[in-house]
């Protein structure tokens, strides 16, 4: 059955005294599909500003941002209202040439794959490329789900969450030498490593439902699959979807080691974290002038 929810998500900027500002990239949106649709949506800005919607190259939907005077604080809030699907992914028959690793995407596949099959970072000493292929068995065949399944939750195991304010996104090797991250370094190592193998995938943004921070909910903690408490939620979250012929685009959150239900809510999807950043712009003003930022997500079920 369908469940709705209810997102506010409130970024604030401040600044020393009053600043002006070039145009801001805003992508907040939850995306459409068959198993999500965005039921309302307001976007109010402060101050005043001139506000265009586009689509980017990967039809993400972008607000683009133009604020009109200078002011000590610009402030973004996007509330949406949404109804989701649940999704049993790990239940959707693959093709019967890719149920078996390795297998090959079609011609046609290959050609429309092409930007999330190849790797985008540089793999020195091959640490990465080892690093995936221990998921491979040797006492018989491997199956393709079987393999991302393990590499998910391998990462959900053996590598501690840690929450990180700067902006960008650590190299996977970084990821691999610290066994630290952040959801977008988790989502980033797993993108890579299956590329390695020669598994398409895209990096995801959005939100993340945690019943434990509705107040309408009378959960005492959600979990991942694995049983340990939801992480990640109260900001944006990330993690990356691999294509898989026969079942398409499947989720794969290795944060959480979620791999589908109703709790991942989509905004964006690209080919590297880079591009799909939740607010990116630019301002105006003496050095020392910007004093941080405030984000707070509010994912409410209905």
């Amino acid at each position: 059955m369908p469940v709705q929810y209810e997102i506010v998500h409130t970024t604030i900027y401040h600044y020393r005294q009053p600043v002006s500002f070039g145009e801001h990239r805003v992508m907040f949106r939850p995306r459409d599909s068959h198993d999500l649709r965005v039921l309302a949506t307001d976007l109010q800005i402060s101050p005043d500003s001139l506000v265009r919607m586009i689509q980017d190259p990967h039809s993400n939907s972008v607000a683009l941002v133009q604020p009109l005077t200078s002011a000590a604080e610009l402030k973004i809030v996007c509330s949406f209202t949404i109804e989701q699907a649940h999704t049993n992914n790990l239940e959707l028959p693959l093709s019967p040439t890719a149920e078996v690793f390795p297998f090959a995407y079609s011609l046609d596949e290959r050609f429309d794959l092409e930007q999330y099959l190849r790797p985008h970072h540089d793999d020195p000493g091959g640490h990465l490329t080892a690093w995936a292929r221990q998921f491979l068995r040797t006492d018989g065949l491997t199956g393709t789900r079987e393999l991302l399944v393990t590499m998910n939750q391998a990462i959900r195991d053996n590598f501690r969450y840690a929450e990180r304010d700067e902006e960008g996104t650590q190299t996977p090797q970084e990821t691999l030498k610290l066994s630290t991250g952040s959801c977008r370094d988790f989502a980033l190592l797993m993108m890579e490593a299956a590329r390695r193998l020669g598994v398409a995938t895209r990096f995801v943004s959005g939100y993340l439902y945690d019943p434990a921070l509705d107040s309408a909910s009378d959960a005492t903690g959600p979990a991942g699959d694995n049983g340990s408490a939801t992480v990640g939620a109260g900001a944006t979250h990330a993690w990356l979807q691999a294509y898989l012929p026969g079942a398409g685009w499947v989720p794969f959150d290795p944060t959480n080691n979620f791999t589908g239900g109703n709790q991942l809510i989509r905004v964006g999807v690209a080919r590297d974290p880079a591009q799909a950043a939740p607010i990116s712009g630019s301002w105006f003003g003496e050095p020392g002038d910007y004093l941080g930022m405030t984000v707070k997500v509010v994912v409410h079920r209905l």
